[in-house]
């Protein structure tokens, strides 16, 4: 489906690039021939992923930043137009979430997930925008949100706030900036396992085996399949895709169906034969 010239032309900036999915978004759109930026926090990271991409595109670079800063982001937006004449491709996956009671939940750690995926996409998206607006180029924003922004989900309350606010803001900016050419869409994976995410959402092997039990397919995604799902979205393949929203989660967040757990009680022949019992019979 995809071609080393796939993306060629496109500048796309992938903010929490140094590591996890991002950066594993970020070496697919190299792979497929953009020029790619990568931002975040923690220099020595970022240089380690640097050199990998690097390796797949000598164009690539990194910035340091905070996209909590509003005037930070606009001088690395500044730089990146200068470097690559126009930056055409924004992937917002800069995130942070935790495990914690809602009734537990200090003010300070709401506040640092929502101001790092509300705020920080908020950031990056207006700065992003008005250069595209400026220079009257068209330009696509890929939001990586959670399948739990609809539904909400226990002991993750600052996260699916936060990523509520970026869905309504997709579905917003889509509307509000077709008039510039410019696409606005979301990806929420399901489970795709990332050393940093995997430490504090995974506690132990035991917790694991259950959340897996429960799964649907019984497995976690893999890195390229949401690679895949990223490049077509940022290609002109999807010229006509935006304000669209797409799962890739092994169908986990259908367990919101009142009746789905039943599907985990027993093996499924049990579960037919049981099924079978609880039919009305004639007299």
């Amino acid at each position: 489906m995809f071609t080393s010239d796939t993306l060629k032309g496109k500048s796309i900036l992938v903010t929490g690039g140094g590591s996890g999915l991002g950066l594993v978004m970020a070496k697919a759109f190299a792979e497929k021939g953009a020029n790619v930026a990568i931002c975040g926090r923690t220099e020595e990271r970022l240089q380690k992923a640097l050199e990998e991409l690097q390796k797949i595109n000598p164009e690539c670079a990194y910035h340091v930043v905070d996209v909590r800063d509003y005037d930070a982001v606009g001088e690395m937006i500044e730089r990146l137009n200068e470097r690559y004449g126009v930056l055409n491709g924004l992937v917002n996956n800069a995130a942070g979430n935790f495990y914690a009671f809602s009734e537990d939940l200090s003010p300070n750690g709401f506040k640092a997930v929502v101001d790092i995926v509300l705020h920080g996409t908020f950031n990056c998206s207006q700065h992003f925008g008005k250069q595209l607006i400026t220079k009257k180029k068209p330009g696509t924003i890929l939001n990586i949100v959670t399948t739990y922004t609809q539904t909400g989900s226990a002991f993750v309350l600052p996260s699916a706030c936060a990523k509520a606010g970026v869905y309504a803001m997709t579905n917003t900016l889509a509307y509000e900036w077709a008039t510039y050419n410019i696409r606005v869409n979301a990806i929420a994976p399901g489970p795709f396992p990332t050393e940093g995410a995997w430490k504090r959402l995974m506690p132990s092997p035991e917790f694991e085996k259950i959340y897996l039990q429960r799964h649907p397919l019984h497995r976690y995604g893999k890195p390229e399949e949401l690679a895949n799902l990223a490049v077509f979205m940022m290609s002109d393949m999807s010229e006509y895709l935006t304000g669209e929203c797409v799962n890739i989660d092994g169908g986990e967040r259908l367990q919101a169906g009142q009746f789905n757990f039943v599907a985990q009680m027993m093996p499924r022949e049990q579960l037919k034969a049981l099924f079978e019992k609880m039919k009305p019979r004639k007299k």
